[in-house]
């Protein structure tokens, strides 16, 4: 996990309701049933979704750990479906199929859920969306959860579980996911996710970016001269930005600019990247196209250049995720106001906005990881 500071200033008091009342209400109920019932608690300032988990899988005992979100339901065969596969896939993290509550809500990033490919899983785990699987609906082992490691415990506006994600990955981790809908996916306004700013998950999306595809490149092309294309040149690390050698478009008066130079670049002369149209760049690729209701879609260009975005995305690595190093990486760019849950790819990349766009039409330009 990464380090970050502590918080400038403690948060505001716990909030006070009935909540205690009610659990032990439950408490007796629960064990009358014969379900052990452990309730922790404290008096400080709130500290966040991170030590909350942890809190609770420490006073859990179990060898295996089953989250569910106060405000979600699961479905009675939950458990042991996921515990099923769980003993099959013992360092994965297992997840499933949602019903979102109220049903229009966040559409398309629902079916970006559900509808992944089991591949997918693994080769769009760099996407705004975050968590191939989301984080309400995962199972795995105690065992595998102590060799990855605690939820970062940063508090309000750090992403806990993008972060466990992704050191979760690092160590060699799989993801899978049971094709059922085993879980109640409410949505509402009060939801701790919204509290993460994108401007953050940009920058966790970026550093993994640049931490588990970039180093297995010596050169790169990045699929948009736009505005986002820009936005991740200047993201990057400098040593990432002199791996760049080009911008690629389809949109014929950014490729006429001929060129785009860093303007706020400290270097000397100012780095200036050639703009080129997408027929004539060379893969790998990191492709940073927001699919959202854009003129590409509408335009049928996906559909056109189908067969182009195929070839420049052919696999070149094994599936161990410690040798990430694909011919093309998407990186679907998230709506700011419109973000749908916390949560940031290969050789040709491609940052779209997964949360707007339409998950059938991304999926079928996303490389297969072999």
């Amino acid at each position: 996990m990464q380090a970050r500071e502590p918080p400038a200033a403690p948060g505001p008091p716990a909030l006070v309701d009935e909540s205690g009342t009610i659990i032990e209400k439950w408490k007796g109920k629960l064990e009358d049933s014969g379900i052990r019932v452990i309730i922790g608690g404290h008096d400080s300032p709130p500290r966040g979704v991170g030590y909350s988990k942890n809190q609770a899988i420490a006073q859990s005992s179990g060898s295996f750990l089953c989250f569910l979100d106060s405000d979600d339901a699961m479905m009675p065969q939950r458990v042991r479906l996921q515990h099923e596969a769980a003993i099959q896939h013992p360092a994965s993290i297992i997840g499933c199929r949602v019903t979102r509550e109220p049903p229009n809500s966040t559409e398309r990033y629902t079916r970006w859920i559900n509808q992944l490919e089991s591949d997918q899983l693994l080769t769009q785990v760099f996407t705004s969306n975050g968590p191939t699987v989301i984080m309400p609906t995962w199972f795995c082992s105690r065992a595998w959860f102590s060799h990855v490691g605690p939820f970062d415990e940063g508090g309000q506006g750090v992403p806990e579980d993008l972060l466990f994600f992704y050191e979760h990955l690092r160590k060699g981790g799989g993801v899978v996911r049971v094709d059922q809908s085993l879980h109640l996916y409410r949505y509402h306004l009060h939801a701790a996710t919204h509290s993460i700013l994108e401007t953050t998950i940009w920058a966790h999306r970026v550093h993994f970016l640049e931490e588990r595809a970039l180093p297995q490149w010596e050169a790169f092309t990045i699929w948009n001269a736009g505005r986002q294309g820009r936005r991740l040149y200047r993201s990057l690390t400098a040593a990432s930005r002199h791996k760049v050698v080009a911008f690629c478009d389809v949109d014929e008066n950014k490729i006429r600019k001929g060129v785009y130079c860093y303007e706020d670049s400290q270097e000397r002369p100012k780095p200036c990247v050639p703009i080129l149209h997408f027929r004539a760049a060379r893969p790998p690729f990191v492709i940073c196209v927001k699919l959202s209701a854009s003129s590409f879609t509408q335009k049928g260009w996906l559909e056109r250049e189908q067969a182009v975005l195929e070839r420049t995305s052919t696999d070149i690595c094994d599936q161990r995720p410690a040798s990430w190093g694909w011919k093309a990486i998407y990186l679907l760019l998230q709506q700011p106001q419109q973000r749908a849950d916390t949560h940031l790819p290969h050789a040709p990349t491609v940052f779209a906005d997964a949360g707007q766009a339409d998950p059938s039409v991304v999926m079928k330009a996303s490389p297969v990881l072999k």
